[in-house]
């Protein structure tokens, strides 16, 4: 039996019981899809937008620093030969 056969086993036990209300069915239905889509982002690793930005302008000025140190030491083997 897989997932949703346990939830909809699950949900038809308690309509029948009279427990939950069409309510309560979306608040669970809701739930658990939050709950799966937040588990699949999780396993993605992705970042917030603000953590990329940050990220990138370090990576920019990391190239840019590169940039600069590969240029000054062209020039000094230049003025060694």
């Amino acid at each position: 039996m897989d997932n949703r056969e346990k939830i909809f086993k699950t949900i038809s036990d308690l309509i029948e019981g009279g427990i939950l209300t069409s309510k309560d069915i979306k608040k669970e239905l809701t739930n658990d899809l939050r709950f799966k889509k937040d588990k699949i982002l999780n396993k993605l690793n992705l970042v917030s937008r603000e953590e990329f930005e940050v990220l990138k302008k370090i990576v920019q000025k990391q190239q840019a620093e590169i940039k600069k140190l590969s240029k000054s030491k062209k020039v000094k083997k230049a003025k060694k030969s």
